[in-house]
């Protein structure tokens, strides 16, 4: 990869600049990415032992989704994300809790058990859109947001983050339009993890890159190292000031490796060379950083240890207090339509509530059913 921006090769030896970062946000940065393991170790056991029923594995994405997170301002910068983002809200202190509580459903869930797991949405700690399951959606999205921050004079950035498959999408194609000729304060980060589910990036495109494809709409394309927690950071830190500056969006190519399936319902060995999980075993973005952190003595052995321990007993700790929630009751289908609800919502309510209660089949008095 050498047009490719690095700063930590795969053995946690520095090969470029480090950008300049407290020790505090370093360690931060290290725990963000051990957390998002943990929580996504979490949520697979759950999926197997059929405790929820679906999720998308982030292993060996967690240095770009904390890379760009931490190149971000939460009180003003707004975030237009894909599925395979965890380490995002995580690195910006989003209760674990909150985040399995929509792996559940349950009835504290943002989307009261109406969206799949892993649509995640917040809006109190952070500028977080809601999650959506078609590709490309989020991309125009982010575009109107940073296009209505600077017309309003705000000074805000939007990141939206998608995968390479994304890129054949109209979103994507529409959402770069846009921007090139308008200026939008966004920026653009490809998750190029390799695959659009079994599809190879070669029969995907036929470009050379996909930083590449920037230049077609008049935006600046970088390549980088996916793996490379802080050539992420580098990367959109740069991105985020050229948009805040009003210089315009930038696309950015984060190469990277998912090291499971497109989601629990995916089979990855089916499609994906052993030889190619192997190799990118060695990349592994946690060990990288962690082997530069020691090295450059910014924590010991011992710290690191425990930051994965802490972790570990965290996520499990969040996901049985969530799974002893209850599901959200039927009758919040019509209550949260209106904030008073209507006569005629109220009798459909009422004869929805009494119809399946009536009819044995798990349905308590109170309209409750397994989600």
């Amino acid at each position: 990869m050498s047009d490719t921006m690095q700063i930590i090769d795969p053995t946690g030896k520095k090969v470029g600049t480090v950008p300049r970062l407290k020790t505090e946000v370093l360690v931060r940065m290290y725990r963000a990415m051990v957390r998002t393991r943990a929580f996504d170790d979490r949520c697979i056991k759950l999926q197997r032992t059929g405790r929820i029923g679906f999720s998308v594995p982030n292993r060996g994405i967690e240095a770009t989704s904390v890379g760009a997170a931490a190149a971000l301002d939460i009180t003003q910068d707004w975030v237009a994300p894909h599925y395979r983002d965890f380490g995002i809200p995580i690195f910006h202190d989003i209760e674990p809790e909150s985040m399995m509580d929509n792996m559940f459903g349950n009835v504290d869930d943002g989307a009261v058990g109406r969206q799949m797991p892993v649509h995640f949405s917040f809006k109190d700690k952070l500028k977080y859109l809601s999650i959506s399951s078609p590709l490309g959606t989020q991309i125009p999205q982010a575009v109107g947001i940073a296009m209505a921050m600077k017309k309003r004079g705000e000074s805000g950035v939007c990141l939206t983050t998608f995968g390479d498959g994304s890129t054949n999408s109209l979103g994507f194609h529409s959402g770069m339009n846009f921007a090139g000729v308008f200026g939008s304060p966004v920026v653009f980060l490809c998750q190029n993890n390799g695959w659009a589910i079994s599809c190879p990036v070669e029969k995907q495109t036929a470009s050379e890159t996909f930083a590449i494809k920037g230049e077609a709409y008049g935006i600046p394309g970088i390549r980088v190292d996916g793996n490379d927690v802080l050539a992420v950071y580098r990367a959109v830190s740069q991105a985020v000031k050229r948009a805040r500056a009003g210089e315009g969006p930038t696309l950015i190519e984060a190469v990277t490796f998912r090291m499971s399936g497109h989601s629990t319902s995916d089979d990855p060995s089916k499609y994906v060379p052993a030889a190619e999980f192997e190799e990118w075993k060695g990349r592994c973005p946690i060990q990288r950083f962690r082997t530069w952190m020691i090295a450059e003595g910014k924590m010991t052995e011992a710290e690191a240890d425990q930051i994965v321990a802490e972790a570990d007993a965290e996520m499990m700790a969040a996901a049985k207090i969530s799974m002893a929630k209850s599901v959200p009751s039927l009758e919040t289908i019509f209550s949260d339509v209106f904030e008073i609800m209507p006569k005629h919502l109220r009798k459909q309510a009422e004869f929805c509530i009494g119809h399946y209660s009536s009819r044995g089949e798990g349905v308590n008095d109170k309209g409750e059913f397994p989600l």
